[in-house]
């Protein structure tokens, strides 16, 4: 169908094409992207420094992927308005990564991603966004929102904690020990900052609330270091090496290089080498990422596509989202996805094409090269309630909690396994458990929707009476496996006492395997039993079904007529 012809096509750079190519791209198109780059542009900064940061890595690394994967998605990507770029859906994923592997591993797991998407790509998967149920996406971003609020708190609070266990509760236990060392003046400077959040919105200005909540906090922290207070900033807390071999506090204000992902520091600050081991370990990492970066994207695609009125490129989507998480590793980029805050920021700002999103990257690299001195001056404790502001943006609350009130028990359940799941073991587990146990719900609750009811004494049947020992049975709902059996083995229970009856099914569409094998039981009982079935009024794909398995009538104990009235009127023919 036409209208779905988004879900199954796939080109590289779809969305340029159809956007700049396709369309006249003219001078004041061009300029409306301009100021939207710019905007989305600025806004990226800092979050990509935190979000870098709560990914257990330094926070050039988010600036790297700001600008590399940010351009690369959006020139060969399916979406024309996405912002791509770090995201905090990804840190729950990362940050253990990180932890274990460094750098390197973390890198290596990105590329390995980027390889798995554009599979995905070439398979044509991305139309499977459909069958992932809010409950699921809900429940496992919601959790996503709590360990990274959790991750927070030390900085939020300026807590002694020199490192954070691998297991949930085993944070929170950390941080409860350390919470009688809370730091005053770095706690002041984090509540200001998402005071200034929360408040500046209602002044609807055109200017996003975090940077002058940023700023806010940045000067606070800079008045109070100069007492002697010793908030912790970007500058004080990371480093790099120049070339001729000094170190350097914050940001390097240089462009990176490219390396190998393999040879990037390792857990142990060595070079991370390569091998098979090494790769079967991170591929369940790689394959979450992907199955995450798809989800995140293609969610963001289909928002953007609400917002506009457009149409994306699933697949061709996941091909530059792929492509860009492929390139970016070898320049030091984690991963990147469809940001649907910043691309939600991007729309609104008046942006017409890609090209936005290219110069948002562009903006990117120019603060990485002309402002790196002064982002070193940015307080942790300020990055931490920008993050917390994230996590509480990501979470959904409104409809979360809308849907504990109004969905279905089925529903809650699945929303409430995939919430505890990743917040307590893993987002993996949480998102195929959830799945999983939704599949299960819906096929119970499909199953229950299938009825047999005996209709021998309706106006329609009993007009001309039926010979002594026949009933009539319609059967409405589909006839799968988790039905068929509890249907045909009523049926097969009557069919020991009655001469005979007959199934009216117009109201069955679905015949698989499962209930094939059933309706074969029903008419050996039938056979063993001296009775008969008559099937009348099959729809296409259970007859379909039917004549592949090679079910034909048999004499004296099964028929098939293609109406009711057919049926009855031979089953009448034969009275007496």
């Amino acid at each position: 169908m036409p209208h779905r012809a988004h879900l199954f096509s796939l080109r590289i750079a779809h969305a340029f094409r159809e956007a700049c190519v396709n369309e006249r791209y003219t001078g004041r198109r061009f300029g409306r992207d301009v100021m939207a780059g710019i905007t989305v542009g600025i806004i990226a900064i800092p979050l990509a420094m935190a979000l870098a940061i709560a990914s257990g890595v330094a926070p050039q690394y988010g600036l790297y992927t700001a600008f590399i994967a940010g351009f690369i998605i959006a020139l060969t990507g399916g979406s024309r308005y996405s912002i791509s770029g770090p995201t905090a859906a990804f840190v729950v994923i990362l940050y253990p990564i990180a932890q274990e592997y460094g750098l390197g591993g973390l890198l290596l797991a990105t590329l390995m991603s980027g390889i798995l998407l554009v599979i995905m790509a070439l398979m044509r998967l991305g139309r499977f966004i459909e069958y992932i149920p809010e409950s699921v996406t809900l429940g496992f971003t919601g959790g996503i929102a709590v360990v990274i609020a959790t991750l927070q708190v030390k900085d939020f609070f300026g807590l002694p904690v020199a490192a954070m266990p691998e297991h949930y509760w085993d944070k929170l236990a950390v941080l409860a020990e350390a919470l009688p060392d809370v730091d005053g003046m770095s706690t002041l400077v984090a509540l200001a900052t998402l005071a200034v959040m929360l408040i500046w919105p209602r002044l609807r200005t055109p200017v996003p609330a975090h940077l002058p909540a940023v700023l806010i906090g940045s000067g606070l922290a800079l008045w109070f270091n100069a007492s002697g207070a010793g908030i912790e900033t970007i500058g004080s807390r990371f480093s790099y090496l120049l070339p001729d071999g000094t170190e350097g506090a914050g940001i390097p204000p240089f462009l990176p290089e490219f390396a190998w992902p393999w040879q990037q520091s390792g857990p142990d600050g060595q070079p991370l080498g390569l091998s098979w081991d090494l790769l079967r370990e991170l591929l369940p990492a790689a394959f979450a990422i992907a199955m995450l970066g798809a989800i995140e994207s293609l969610l963001c695609a289909v928002v953007l596509d609400g917002m506009s009125g457009k149409r994306h490129s699933a697949n061709s989507e996941l091909m530059g989202q792929g492509l860009g998480n492929m390139v970016v590793p070898f320049f030091g980029g984690i991963t990147a996805t469809a940001a649907i805050a910043r691309s939600a920021a991007n729309f609104r700002a008046g942006a017409e094409s890609p090209v936005a999103a290219m110069i948002h990257a562009g903006v990117v690299l120019l603060a990485l090269v002309s402002l790196a001195g002064v982002l070193a001056y940015l307080p942790m404790p300020a990055m931490a309630a920008l993050l917390v502001m994230v996590a509480w943006n990501m979470s959904e609350a409104p409809k979360a909690v809308h849907l504990l009130k109004t969905a279905p028990r089925s529903d809650v359940l699945v929303f409430l396994t995939c919430f505890g799941l990743t917040v307590a073991l893993d987002m993996v587990i949480a998102i195929t458990t959830g799945v999983l146990l939704a599949a299960v719900l819906f096929m119970r609750e499909m199953a229950q929707m299938t009825r047999v009811t005996d209709i021998t004494k309706s106006g329609r049947i009993a007009r001309e009476e039926l010979p002594e020992g026949w009933q009539v049975f319609k059967i409405n709902g589909p006839l799968f496996f988790a039905a068929a059996d509890r249907i045909f083995g009523e049926l097969a229970e009557l069919s020991r006492q009655a001469r005979g009856f007959v199934l009216y099914m117009d109201g069955v569409t679905i015949l698989d395997a499962g209930g094939l094998s059933a309706l074969t039981k029903l008419i050996d009982t039938c056979r063993d039993s001296g009775s008969q079935v008559v099937i009348a009024d099959l729809q296409f794909q259970p007859l379909k079904t039917l004549a592949r398995a090679g079910i034909k009538p048999e004499e004296g104990v099964s028929r098939f007529y293609p109406t009711l009235d057919a049926a009855l009127a031979a089953v009448r023919a034969e009275r007496g």
